[in-house]
């Protein structure tokens, strides 16, 4: 039986360190974020090697300041739950090494969680505290209601998930995901391929805001299933995490080509020098551009109207196929989180989509939409109270599954 109900989550799978105690999976009670950008922003993206090193720097801190922010000790935990996947091994072993650290010395039980349910439970956990649903209860749902739709939608997955809480257990089907790249690396190497600042969600949903989406006519071709694989896994690599060939080829998204695509475009319009002169600007500033002026300042126009026709192109692949999906389904509440899910663009035009066609759509806060911990202590009180504790031979699955 739970005590405090407090739970300290741990997060390291990429590039960030966090660390939160959530009270019964539905309070924050502190929520502390190391980030990497400084480190990783001379690259363009995130060094395997880089993050694991700053991850070793940061966790001890992080931990700490995440119990001196709720005033608790390690004594008033329930429990400790870590991330164990999916995600890059070496940031993985540091925060699952220093959890089962804290739990074995303090004789505290030790929870595994799905950095993917825990994206899902971001959501769950923003809408818990705006509701004031009780502590007491494990699930946002009753037991009875209709599956939800669940777009988890960032920087390394692009996955759709029904998700469906029965009796405090929460079980995930796998109903569409990326075949190559995810929508949020195709945002951050379209953004390093013009010159923008690592990571480039936020460039391009600040820069898109002042261009024509309808200038550059990007396209989506239908995938279709690979008979000669014979349901074996196609050679890519986000097939690693997860079959496709069971899945409807209709919910199945690709993005590298888009990305060739504005490749091209850039390489026809004799983009490439001015997309190499505008880095060392970037760098030097604090923030993307707020006003028009500013943007032309960095951007002409006719990049913005790249830019903004990306973008336009991509969430419009994501809403189609989410909300296609939602209607084959029957699911009438979608959850929308990940850290693409902080773009303006894209809450904007799923509000209004769901609106028309009277739907349920949420998403997490902005400081929930990108990789933190308060979601993994979510997500583990479910667990919790079902006694679903971690092995002690507990390791990183860099391929972890949601299932």
């Amino acid at each position: 039986m739970p005590g405090s109900g407090l739970i300290l989550g741990i997060e390291s799978s990429c590039d960030e360190t966090a660390a939160a105690v959530v009270a019964r999976g539905a309070r924050t009670v502190s929520s502390v974020v190391a980030s990497q950008i400084a480190t990783h922003a001379r690259y363009g993206g995130v060094v395997p090697e880089l993050a694991s090193r700053e991850h070793l720097r940061a966790i001890v801190p992080v931990v700490h300041a995440a119990l001196v922010q709720a005033h608790a000790t390690l004594a008033d935990l329930d429990a400790i739950a870590v991330t164990a996947g999916p995600g890059l091994a070496g940031a993985l072993l540091v925060g699952i090494t220093y959890a089962k650290a804290l739990a074995f010395a303090n004789a505290l039980p030790l929870i595994a969680v799905n950095h993917l349910e825990g994206h899902i439970h971001a959501v769950l956990l923003n809408q818990r505290e705006c509701e004031g649903a009780p502590d007491s209860s494990p699930d946002l749902l009753p037991a009875s209601e209709d599956a939800s739709l669940a777009l988890v939608v960032s920087g390394g997955h692009t996955h759709l998930y029904l998700a469906r809480p029965i009796h405090g257990v929460w079980s995930y089907s796998l109903i569409g995901r990326t075949v190559d790249d995810a929508a949020g690396e195709a945002f951050d190497k379209v953004a390093k391929l013009l010159g923008l600042g690592y990571p480039g969600g936020p460039w391009i949903d600040a820069l898109a805001a002042f261009g024509n989406p309808h200038a550059v006519p990007f396209a989506f071709a239908q995938i279709k299933s690979k008979a000669h694989l014979a349901g074996k896994l196609p050679r890519t690599k986000a097939a690693k995490t997860a079959p496709i060939a069971p899945l409807d080829p209709h919910f199945l998204f690709s993005f590298s080509g888009i990305k060739t695509a504005v490749l091209r475009y850039v390489e026809l319009h004799g983009m490439r020098a001015e997309a190499r002169a505008r880095l060392d600007r970037i760098l030097s500033l604090q923030c993307p551009p707020r006003t028009r002026g500013e943007a032309l300042a960095l951007c002409p126009q006719p990049t913005l109207d790249l830019i903004a026709s990306f973008q336009y192109a991509v969430i419009g692949d994501l809403l189609r196929k989410t909300f296609a999906a939602a209607e084959r389904l029957g699911a009438r509440h979608i959850l929308v989180t990940g850290g693409v899910a902080a773009n303006h663009e894209l809450r904007r035009r799923f509000t209004q989509e769901a609106a028309a066609r009277s739907l349920r759509v949420s998403f997490p806060t902005l400081a929930l939409s990108t990789d933190n911990a308060a979601m993994i202590a979510a997500a583990a009180w479910p667990r919790f109270l079902n006694r679903e504790f971690a092995p002690p031979q507990l390791s990183a699955d860099p391929a972890l599954t949601l299932a």
